[in-house]
């Protein structure tokens, strides 16, 4: 059985570190879980980018939505009146993964997110490159088949040739990158 993932708003909002995790749950590697709350946070988040950057980042969660009806599951404000976190803020990621009864919650924000307190309610914590390492170990070919996908919807919409380890390595992905990376020669 596939594990039920709560993906974070941390890793969905990078779009290189969304993509290739979005490729691995497309391979049916994992199940992804998340709530309108941390969809909203994304978008939320985009408006630094610029006048656009919102408008972007709702037509890429109207996307996810679409390719993942399933994954959105509602906000537990039951549940999260008996749990408690570092931050406050968090609650809400962390009600909706055990009310969902996901496996893990995936974020880069550890320190929030106490491996303690999540094991209290059956969970663990992973971070996406760690995660999309060992599937790599587990399915080479899969992971690579999502990073190269990434790899070039990345130098089309940017007009810019990427080399895939210094893609995955600016998405915060090194594991995976030096993995997915020829040695260099000297």
């Amino acid at each position: 059985m596939v594990p039920r993932i709560l993906i974070d708003t941390c890793v969905l909002y990078p779009t290189v570190m969304r993509e290739v995790v979005m490729g691995a749950a497309k391979a049916g590697l994992f199940q992804p879980v998340w709530s309108e709350r941390i969809l909203e946070e994304w978008a939320r988040a985009a408006i630094k980018l610029g006048p656009t950057g919102e408008v972007q980042a709702r037509s890429e969660i109207a996307m996810l939505r679409a390719a993942w009806p399933a994954a959105e599951r509602p906000a537990a404000p039951q549940v999260a009146q008996r749990l408690w976190l570092p931050d406050a803020d968090d609650i809400h990621v962390l009600a909706v993964a055990v009310d969902s009864s996901a496996d893990m919650i995936m974020t880069l924000n550890a320190k929030d997110f106490p491996r303690d307190i999540l094991a209290e309610e059956d969970l663990t914590r992973i971070d996406p490159d760690s995660f999309l390492h060992q599937l790599w170990l587990d399915h080479p070919e899969i992971i690579a088949q999502a990073a190269d996908d990434v790899l070039a919807t990345a130098r089309k919409l940017s007009g810019k040739h990427w080399e895939l380890r210094a893609l995955l390595k600016k998405a915060r992905l090194p594991r995976l990158a030096k993995a997915l990376s020829p040695p260099r020669q000297s």
